[in-house]
């Protein structure tokens, strides 16, 4: 069974991800404009490359299972 307390690798990688997240949401809950909806930004390549570093880094490159597992436990919101 996992440890309740995630390392400093996973933590980052979880921060990471809701950083990315929290971007892409509010990418889409932009208002729309005069003519329509406003078509959404691309995320910054920075953003999404500090999260696949993170996932890298703390070993869960290709584990999602196991990342959002982790995530759901730490972050029940998200």
């Amino acid at each position: 069974m996992p440890s309740a307390v995630l390392t400093d690798r996973e933590r980052t990688a979880v921060q990471a991800y809701l950083r990315l997240l929290h971007t892409v949401r509010a990418t889409f809950d932009t208002p729309s404009g005069p003519t329509g909806p406003v078509p959404p930004s691309v995320v910054p390549p920075s953003v999404l490359a500090e999260a696949e570093t993170a996932l890298a880094r703390a070993g869960l490159s290709g584990n999602e299972e196991e990342f959002f597992h982790m995530l759901r436990e730490w972050c029940p919101s998200a």
